[in-house]
């Protein structure tokens, strides 16, 4: 009869190593409905959330229904308050004011939500051989060839002179028409397919193709531009001038699904970081007042660099941070930097998921995988750490303690093989505040491209870990 006892090492070797397994493999059938549920909603959320003053709209509309209030319309602040502020309609700040003071320290996930796109130039309308254009420049980190024969919506706002702001959403409805930017053929594209990847499709050839038809006029010289512009017109009132002061996006037409058969995964534009944003958001309404006051930032402009007044190098969280502490009514002097040395923060962005058919990147013993549950990157940058923060030892010991105890399946990876490439995000510049940070978030497939690619499980473990963090650390 066999010996079905376990040896000695292997007792060691359960107890010792550190044994990845994927989350599905234990997961409940009552605990994947609730995840399927989860990602539902999310799904649903992201495709009317494809851009970043889309996503605050969103997120405005749910916490208002759930009790929050603008931080503007509010006197004074105190434990058990839910507030928001929303900074020029494209970046967020909330928070759930705690029992203890906040210079005792803020628990702050922080997201971004903007994403690589295409952006329309100012002089953005021309025509070519009877084809009408919008000139575009790319935003953000693209493989341009990407951006090609796919189709495209055009998102964002229109700001008239006489202050007049016109909201823009076209290519979303099964009724409107949509548009592309086309390619060679291969017929004839001898020549292009000897470029690099990165040479084939130049960032000027990335014109938007919106129209063929003339307006019936000889007089005119440009019948098909003219017409355009008068369908514009009795649309929303605009004239060519008008998209000087405008901010128009291009995202792709096409919506988030679930992909495989086994629906396990999510395909969608945008989950770089939506989805840790939306994950942050649901969190924080869910999360239950404690200690700490709780806090969670939506940034914008992460994909260029965080600058601006809406990107996280701005002074605006700073304020909003000093407006609570006023309302509270415990500000004075330098407390602000002290709130911050006191505060620690999950910076929640999405990392790299380990894709066998491009295993040469990848140092397999410190990647994430898909399933795996949410990854943690102990730092960013590239080449030798630079240019990103590096979590201290201690504060990552207090966050898997709080992982293991609420039972949250985590991994911990970097960005690719050394020398390899390399990224950042926002959590070194919470941490030149003096804030405890780590980056923590969802492993994506196919980061930056049109269709993005997250694991269900992932999903939900975020939203778990930024919970339990918003109540806990």
């Amino acid at each position: 009869m066999e010996n079905k006892e376990k040896t000695e090492g292997k007792k060691l070797e359960e107890e010792l190593f550190n044994k990845k397994k994927s989350g599905w493999d234990k997961a409940t059938e009552e605990e994947k409905k609730i995840i399927f549920k989860f990602s539902d909603e999310y799904i649903e959320f992201l495709n009317k959330s494809k851009t970043e003053r889309e996503f605050v709209v969103s997120a405005k509309e749910i916490l208002d229904k759930n009790g929050y209030k603008d931080i503007n319309t509010v006197e004074k602040v105190s434990a058990g308050d839910k507030v928001y502020y929303i900074n020029r309609g494209k970046s967020m700040y909330i928070a759930v004011i705690g029992k203890g003071k906040l210079e005792e320290g803020l628990n702050l996930v922080g997201a971004h939500i903007d994403s690589p796109r295409l952006d329309l130039k100012p002089n953005a309308l021309y025509e070519d051989t009877e084809f009408a254009y919008f000139n575009t420049h790319y935003y953000g980190g693209i493989k341009k060839y990407q951006w090609t024969t796919i189709p495209l919506s055009i998102h964002g706002v229109i700001v008239k002179t006489n202050g007049e702001k016109i909201t823009v959403n076209i290519g979303e409805k099964e009724e409107d028409p949509i548009f592309t930017i086309t390619d060679l053929l291969p017929h004839l594209a001898m020549e292009q397919m000897k470029k690099t990847l990165a040479e084939g499709i130049d960032g000027e050839d990335l014109n938007l193709l919106i129209g063929n038809m003339p307006y019936k006029d000889e007089s005119v010289s440009e019948k098909v531009k003219l017409n355009i512009m008068k369908i514009l017109n009795d649309k929303y009132g605009i004239k060519e001038a008008d998209f000087l002061s405008s901010e128009l996006e291009l995202v792709p037409a096409f919506n988030a699904k679930s992909l495989g058969f086994d629906k396990s995964m999510i395909a969608g534009y945008g989950q770089d970081d939506k989805v840790c944003a939306y994950t942050a958001l649901r969190a924080i309404m869910e999360a239950n007042a404690q200690e700490k006051t709780a806090i969670c930032i939506l940034s914008d402009k992460e994909e260029v660099g965080s600058m601006g007044n809406t990107g996280m190098e701005s002074q605006t969280f700073d304020n909003f941070v000093a407006e609570l502490l006023n309302k509270t009514g415990e500000n004075r002097a330098n407390l602000l930097n002290k709130v911050f040395c006191n505060s620690s923060m999950l910076s929640a962005d999405v990392g790299t998921a380990y894709d066998p058919i491009y295993a040469s990147v990848s140092d397999r013993t410190n990647v994430a995988f898909a399933s795996y549950g949410v990854s943690f990157d102990k730092y960013t940058g590239s080449r030798g750490k630079g240019g990103g923060s590096d979590a201290n030892a201690e504060f990552i010991g207090k966050v898997r303690q709080i992982l293991e105890k609420n039972g949250i399946q985590y991994q911990i990876a970097e960005l690719g093989r050394v020398d390899v490439g390399g990224g950042g995000t926002i959590a070194y510049i919470l941490a030149n505040k003096g804030i405890e940070v780590i980056d923590c978030g969802v492993p994506v497939l196919s980061m930056h491209s049109p269709y993005e690619v997250t694991s269900k499980f992932d999903v939900y473990s975020a939203y778990r870990t930024y919970k339990a963090f918003f109540e806990e650390a």
